[in-house]
């Protein structure tokens, strides 16, 4: 049973950065993808980013490429979003998702296994 638990949000103002983890805590998979979705109030879940294990492809939404990275870290168990020049439209739960599928796929039904999100809110 794969169990992604993700850390990292919080409190930052327009500018900062901020570096959100998730990770397999089971270690129960050799999860070929893992990843990362927003979601702002009343809003639609978004992709942020994604990268294949030993990251063989990397995507970005259009809204934070140039701005965030992500990197899949401890075997592959872990994958790490480094954001930086955060702006106020990047408030939303964060959640990490993780599939068996070796490819990138932007929306959420493609995807097997979901965290339980961390909020991020960049103030003005």
């Amino acid at each position: 049973q794969v169990h992604l638990v993700e850390s990292g949000g919080g409190l930052v103002q327009t500018g900062e950065s901020l570096r959100l983890s998730c990770a397999d805590s089971n270690r129960t998979l050799d999860i070929f993808t893992m990843g990362w979705f927003r979601q702002a109030p009343g809003k639609e879940r978004e992709f942020v980013a994604a990268a294949v294990k030993f990251d063989e492809a990397v995507e970005y939404g259009d809204s934070v490429k140039g701005r965030f990275n992500i990197s899949r870290l401890d075997t592959n168990y872990m994958a790490v979003l480094q954001m930086t020049s955060l702006k106020p439209e990047d408030t939303a739960v964060y959640y990490c998702a993780a599939t068996l599928l070796e490819e990138i796929v932007r929306r959420p039904a493609g995807w097997e296994w979901w965290g339980k999100g961390t909020q991020v809110t960049v103030s003005s």
